[in-house]
């Protein structure tokens, strides 16, 4: 069973396995060979209003996403989205049951209206698994990141609040 929670600093070096992954690197932007020492300096330095989740099984980290709010006054509505699944867990789960977990918070707890990413155009199961979610392309960024000695296209995805929350007449 995949059990969610928040990431702590104790979970860096797990993390970081899962980052060191091949496929899994390959569809970020992270380096090759991260380390333990700069995770946990990520976990230090994070927003307070932002939140990394991890997912467990069996007690072992195996993957991790992100809700990153925007600091501008006019774009508080707005969130990105990053994600991450180990190797061996992808196709079990893993992304399904981080990104509901990311919803639910952004959607009943962070007063967002709108949820943005960007993925690699060649990610054929992170499009599939962010469309089964509401997320719609919205454009292509051409040569977006170099990956592997070669540049890479990306897709900018969006997901709207699908109830935005009503403010209630005061009866005043």
């Amino acid at each position: 069973m995949i059990f969610i929670r928040r990431a702590e600093l104790s979970d860096a070096a797990q993390i970081q396995r899962v980052y060191a992954s091949s496929n899994t690197l390959a569809g970020t932007l992270q380096l090759p060979y991260p380390s333990v020492e700069m995770w946990q300096e990520r976990l230090r330095q994070m927003d307070p209003n932002d939140i990394l989740l991890i997912a467990m099984y069996d007690g072992v980290v195996v993957g991790t996403g992100g809700l990153q709010s925007e600091k501008k006054i006019r774009r508080r509505h707005v969130a990105s989205i990053g994600m991450g699944v180990a190797d061996s867990f992808t196709g079990r789960g893993v992304g399904s049951a981080l990104l509901t977990e990311l919803l639910n918070l952004a959607d009943n707890w962070h007063n967002l209206a709108r949820l943005e990413l960007t993925v690699f155009c060649d990610n054929a199961a992170a499009l599939h698994l962010y469309g089964k979610f509401g997320f719609e392309i919205e454009g292509k960024h051409r040569a977006y990141a170099l990956r592997n000695g070669a540049f890479v296209d990306a897709y900018a995805m969006a997901r709207f609040h699908p109830r935005p929350p009503v403010i209630p007449e005061s009866g005043l």
